[in-house]
C-alpha cells in the first residue's frame, strides 16, 4: 500500500520534471492512499500555479476533474483526515524535531503511519526524510 504526498501526485496531473517516472511508478501500483489533505493541497497548488500563469483555467479545471474521476473509479483511495492523525502529527513533531518537518507534511505522515502505508511516494526532501526515519519505504520523486 502507497501513500501519495500531493507533491508526487501533482506530477499525474501535471506535465512537471519526473513526471514520466511517476506515471511509470503508479501504473504498476495495487493500492494508491491519498487523504482528504492532499485534496486540499492538490486544489491550492493548481490555484497558485494558474495565478502565476503556469496553467490555464481550463487546464486547472481539467486536473480538478480528473482527480475526482480518479478517486471515483477507485484508482485512488481517499481517507478523511481524523483528529487522531492530527494529534499523531505533534506527536511526530515532537518524536522527530531534528527533521524541519513542516505542519501539513507531519500530518501526512502520521496518517501514512496510522494507514499502514508501506511506502510513502514523494517529492519533497525533507519528507522523504522523515519518513526513512519512521521507517518507511519511500519512493522519490525529487
Amino acid at each position: 500500500m502507497a501513500y501519495l504526498d500531493t507533491s508526487a501526485l501533482a506530477k499525474w496531473y501535471l506535465n512537471e520534471p519526473r513526471s514520466e517516472d511517476f506515471a511509470a511508478w503508479i501504473q504498476n501500483q495495487d493500492e494508491t492512499h491519498i487523504s482528504t489533505l492532499t485534496l486540499v493541497e492538490m486544489r491550492c497548488l493548481l490555484a497558485r500555479r494558474r495565478r502565476a500563469g503556469e496553467l490555464s483555467i481550463a487546464l486547472e479545471q481539467q486536473a480538478v476533474i480528473t482527480l475526482q474521476d480518479d478517486i471515483v473509479q477507485g484508482f485512488l483511495t481517499l481517507h478523511p483526515v481524523a483528529d487522531h492523525q492530527v494529534y499523531g502529527a505533534i506527536v511526530l513533531m515532537g518524536r522527530l524535531n531534528e527533521h524541519l518537518l513542516r505542519t501539513l507534511d507531519a500530518i501526512h505522515l502520521s496518517i501514512a503511519c496510522d494507514l499502514g502505508a508501506k511506502c510513502l511516494a514523494s517529492a519533497d526532501r525533507v519528507m522523504l526524510q522523515t519518513a526513512e526515519a519512521l521507517g518507511i519505504e519511500v519512493v522519490r520523486f525529487d
